[in-house]
């Protein structure tokens, strides 16, 4: 990500200011340039291999993505109607109380079934 030649021309401040912006700590002590750029060269290798230790974030199994996509076939498709009355809804028309509460029910199935099918195809480009 870095090269020790690039972190070597900046301050100390600069060094400072550049692992706040991405949450690390210097290595050792933090008057010495070395101990922030120790860490900024070595950061990113740290986290593939703890990605690849299975530390941290990680990716699910394939039977949680079996689930999701359980769980994706049980929403099913919208009918026309229903469509209609969510391209209506994404345009900011609202329908009067109490019909409403199921306006905005309707609406947030469809979103979280969008956000669902955006998961599951990221997961499965892995």
């Amino acid at each position: 990500m870095f090269t020790r030649t690039e972190l070597e021309l900046l301050t100390i401040q600069q060094l400072r200011i550049l692992c706040n912006r991405y949450g690390l700590r210097p290595t050792g002590n933090s008057g010495y340039k070395d101990s922030y750029i120790t860490t900024l060269m070595a950061f990113s290798i740290l986290a593939l291999k703890q990605l690849e230790d299975g530390r941290g974030l990680k990716a699910p199994s394939f039977s949680s993505l079996q689930v999701m996509g359980t769980a994706l076939d049980e929403m099913s498709t919208p009918t026309n109607e229903q469509i209609a009355l969510i391209r209506i809804s994404m345009e900011g028309r609202r329908m009067n109380y109490p019909d409403r509460y199921n306006q905005e029910k309707l609406l947030a199935i469809y979103k979280a079934k969008l956000n669902l099918e955006q998961v599951i195809d990221f997961l499965a480009a892995q």
